[in-house]
């Protein structure tokens, strides 16, 4: 639901700002939770995850990033990295607090007190903090981003790149689900296994190295380091060197600035005109 809801949502937000899309987000993701924590059968908790996935292609990175592009155009470089350096500690909090709501209130009284949050807290905040931007009349010169279509050269790049960050996302993705059993076929004890929680840290570190870089270097050096960073933690992982600690550094690392990359690429190779639009199709297929 998610990959459905990206371009539109792109779309949405090039023509009326991210303010109205974010707190539909907070909406729809309050009315999955409690669907889910409510459900009395199947399909019912199913509709509950259709809801979260719509509320998801409407509030993640991508949305906010295209919202931070509507808000600052060319200058929204510092913002996305400000993002996604607070964003890393989402699971850091939501981790503990979904383990704590589970275990005083179960899993349905859990998701219930999610949907309190996003009703309480997130939608408050989006409505108090936000700007409204100016809506763009369909016909308007702002409006270029959806009227006026790539030129060939620009859609071989936008390919590309489209190819590279959904092909990175992947592999990040799915070594993250599955670390624990990547860990222990290298012969790592489960004790060791605990060497995972380096990875946020390192996340975060690579962050404010971005950030205090002030936009001195072009987005595709992020992107570029990102890759070489996850590719020599994933190498060492796999030739066995016992060096698992520095290998999990790298790879988060490497995560972390890959996240400013997906953001901040398509701003600076596109223009800040048709960012919303070209951002929601790039989160279509790495939904």
């Amino acid at each position: 639901m998610a990959a459905f809801a990206s371009p539109r949502v792109g779309i949405a937000i090039h023509r009326h700002g991210g303010r109205p899309v974010l707190a539909s987000a907070a909406l729809l993701l309050a009315g999955g939770y409690l669907v889910i924590g409510l459900a009395p059968s199947l399909p019912v908790f199913l509709a509950g995850w259709l809801l979260l996935g719509l509320g998801m292609g409407c509030g993640l990175y991508d949305p906010a990033f295209a919202t931070l592009g509507r808000l600052y155009s060319a200058e929204a470089r510092p913002a996305i990295t400000t993002l996604t350096l607070w964003g890393g500690f989402a699971s850091t909090v939501c981790w503990p607090l979904s383990a704590f709501l589970v275990e005083q209130v179960g899993w349905r009284g859990a998701c219930l007190a999610y949907a309190g949050l996003h009703l309480a807290v997130t939608l408050p905040l989006v409505l108090g903090l936000i700007q409204q931007a100016p809506a763009t009349a369909p016909g308007a010169d702002g409006a270029r981003g959806r009227n006026e279509p790539l030129t060939p050269r620009e859609r071989r790049a936008f390919l590309l790149m489209t190819g590279v960050l959904v092909l990175g996302g992947a592999v990040m993705a799915l070594v993250s689900v599955h670390l624990i059993a990547l860990l222990q076929a290298r012969g790592v004890a489960l004790a060791a296994v605990s060497y995972g929680a380096l990875i946020e840290p390192a996340q975060v570190g690579a962050r404010v190295v971005e950030m205090a870089n002030e936009g001195r270097h072009h987005p595709l050096w992020t992107l570029t380091v990102a890759m070489v960073l996850v590719a020599l933690g994933l190498a060492i992982l796999a030739a066995g060197i016992p060096a698992v600690a520095v290998a999990l550094m790298l790879y988060g690392a490497g995560n972390g600035i890959y996240s400013i990359a997906g953001g901040t690429v398509p701003l600076a190779l596109f223009g800040p005109e048709r960012y919303p639009i070209l951002v929601g199709r790039l989160a279509r297929p790495g939904a």
